[in-house]
């Protein structure tokens, strides 16, 4: 995609982190903004930013397909034909250090239901009004390395961002069966500081976990806090993210850090030999330039 000028981009999770950041960048390329998130207060900030005559700010579940559909809607309305569609929107439910099966069921249909399904509803509302266009556009989806390792930790969100790389992928593989003009990029982001670990502000009271979210222990916190001081920036993300859509180059990835295990993981699917997965919080310390200290 190279024709950025007076596009339109949709951007879920728009209100902050890295969909704040990708729709700061898309403004600056001269693109209007339609900023989506459960949190529009925020979403509303970030368009003010940018200028009423430039961006619009829509609360949109992305959980809910009749919300996507309202969504693209207002899209077309306001500024006519999308030629970016960003699937960013993500949360982790509190206590990520739980094991797989201390999750609760509200916490699995809470995670899959916006990290995976706010994916495919992008996809299955926006993707044939793409295609009816006839013209030149670009989708790009937003994973995580997450979705390329394995382990215990983290796994409510890994699952669910281990499908999104497994359907991102069927996007690219039946957009070039069809040689469309839609182009597809799947953003892999290492650690990168935004607020996605404070995502239960934003949790529905239908999907309320029982007894209130589980609390991460003093050391955790400060471990966090350790971590994100290294961490790559939001803003910095959305400049690879851009750069991947210019380039028109599919795997967007942030960090290396995360090479070894991916590689690991892959040798032992092939050589039919018992994985070993190394911790997330060690990777997550390489990627922000500190030392391993955690026991795996």
């Amino acid at each position: 995609m190279s024709d950025w000028s007076n596009g339109c981009a949709v951007i879920t999770g728009g209100g902050s982190g890295i969909g704040a950041a990708l729709a700061r960048h898309a403004a600056t390329l001269g693109m209007n903004v339609v900023l989506a998130d459960i949190a529009v207060e925020e979403a509303q900030a970030v368009a003010d930013e940018i200028g009423a005559d430039r961006a619009i700010a829509l609360r949109c579940d992305v959980s809910s397909e009749a919300d996507v559909t309202a969504l693209a809607n207002a899209a077309e309305a306001r500024f006519g034909r999308v030629g970016l569609l960003c699937n960013n929107a993500g949360i982790v439910p509190g206590g990520r250090h739980r094991r797989v099966w201390e999750y609760t069921e509200n916490d699995w249909q809470w995670s899959l239901g916006v990290n995976l399904g706010g994916v495919l509803n992008g996809m299955r509302v926006f993707v044939p009004r793409l295609l009816a266009a006839e013209a030149p556009a670009h989708i790009m989806n937003t994973a995580s390395v997450a979705g390329l390792v394995s382990g215990s930790g983290s796994a409510c969100y890994g699952a669910a961002k281990h499908a999104v790389v497994r359907a991102t992928e069927a996007l690219y593989a039946g957009l070039q069966e069809m040689d469309a003009p839609i182009g597809v990029t799947l953003l892999l982001p290492g650690l990168v500081a935004t607020r996605i670990y404070d995502a239960e502000r934003s949790r529905p009271q239908a999907l309320a976990a029982p007894g209130g979210p589980p609390s991460e222990s003093a050391a955790l916190e400060a471990m966090r806090d350790d971590l994100y001081r290294g961490a790559l920036t939001a803003e910095q993300t959305a400049t690879i993210a851009f750069d991947a859509i210019r380039q028109n180059r599919f795997y967007a990835t942030t960090t290396d850090a995360f090479d070894a295990a991916i590689r690991a993981r892959a040798d032992a699917i092939l050589s039919r030999t018992n994985p070993h997965f190394e911790s997330i919080v060690d990777m997550s310390r390489k990627d922000a330039g500190l030392a391993v200290t955690s026991a795996g």
